[in-house]
């Protein structure tokens, strides 16, 4: 009897051990799982891992100034483990301020990491600016790039006022405050007003391209005058460095220094938690936007952004040249 219980004695520790051994291993096996899993998504929690690897950062749509954007091209910028950066260009441009501060975040960038810009099909006006932030431009044969110039656009209603018999009564201290407005017909002092600050932001624009692309002013400047250009044809005008994609990038990087084996990670914006729909998640919504903000991001999705831009644009956009009705 005494040997019976001691063998079921030994059965149960034994078991325990094995119990104990199974669950030690499910849960290395899902903390691997999990590391495994951030580290394809790279969404934010890999980025300050010690691996080596390429950082790819895509900018797409209408720029403006992403304060989040800024923050994840800073800490690409701190992360010791980042040894080269792509970035995924695919934009029509924006508010020129908004490109000039992701263009100066991308040059502090560059001070510390080697830093390619692959056009996918569009890099135009502020989208360009951001590219030519880079060390090295590739673009593909079909891309479109270029548009290099500033714009101010403004409604006249004053057509429709009449119409609807509405007028508007105002006092201001100086004839130019709060001028141009779609309320009054433009003078030609306002018009010159509004001319003297677009070609002070031209000129820094055309410098800015000057200066990043090596090439003399005056060539710059039969460039710059709003016209878009193939990939192949800005090859042919110095806009861009090769033909090709992200390989062609990735062995750029080589050149200098990177190691091309290495993984190409993106680091994507971190999703916020919030109501979605199918639509409102395609769109970017979290459900905590405005009504505005929301209307903003939806009329973004059939490519109206624009027209709730604020201050001076770069911006390319084809014209509607559908008869009138």
């Amino acid at each position: 009897m005494a040997s019976r219980a001691d063998d079921l004695i030994d059965r149960r520790r034994l078991r325990r051990k094995l119990s104990f051994w199974r669950i030690a291993t499910i849960l290395i096996l899902a903390g691997v799982v999990i590391a495994g899993a951030r580290f394809l998504s790279a969404d934010g929690e890999f980025t300050s891992g010690p691996i080596s690897h390429i950082a790819k950062v895509k900018i797409e749509g209408t720029i403006t100034e992403d304060d989040e954007l800024l923050e994840r091209l800073d800490d690409i910028r701190k992360a010791d483990a980042v040894k080269g950066v792509i970035l995924n260009i695919d934009s029509p441009g924006g508010t020129t301020a908004g490109g000039e501060a992701i263009y100066e975040e991308i040059r502090r960038l560059a001070e510390k990491k080697p830093v390619v810009a692959q056009v996918g099909t569009l890099a135009a006006s502020a989208g360009y600016m951001i590219a030519s932030a880079s060390d090295h431009i590739v673009a593909r044969q079909s891309s479109i790039v270029g548009s290099i110039g500033v714009l101010v656009q403004f409604p006249d209603v004053t057509g429709l006022m009449d119409k609807l018999g509405i007028k508007l009564e105002e006092v201001k201290s100086s004839p130019l405050k709060a001028e141009p407005s779609p309320f009054n017909p433009t003078t030609d002092e306002e018009r010159a007003m509004m001319r003297r600050m677009i070609l002070d932001s031209y000129d820094w624009f055309v410098d800015l391209v000057t200066e990043r692309r090596g090439m003399p002013r005056d060539e710059v400047l039969r460039l710059a005058d709003g016209s878009i250009f193939t990939g192949r044809q800005a090859l042919t005008n110095k806009l861009i460095d090769e033909l090709g994609g992200e390989r062609e990038a990735v062995a750029w990087l080589g050149t200098k220094g990177v190691d091309a084996d290495l993984l190409v990670v993106e680091w994507k914006k971190k999703e916020e938690d919030g109501w979605f729909s199918l639509f409102s998640s395609r769109a970017g919504l979290t459900g905590r936007e405005s009504l505005s903000e929301t209307v903003r991001v939806l009329l973004g999705e059939v490519g109206g952004e624009h027209l709730f831009l604020d201050g001076l644009l770069s911006l390319w956009h084809p014209a509607d040249t559908s008869p009138a009705r």
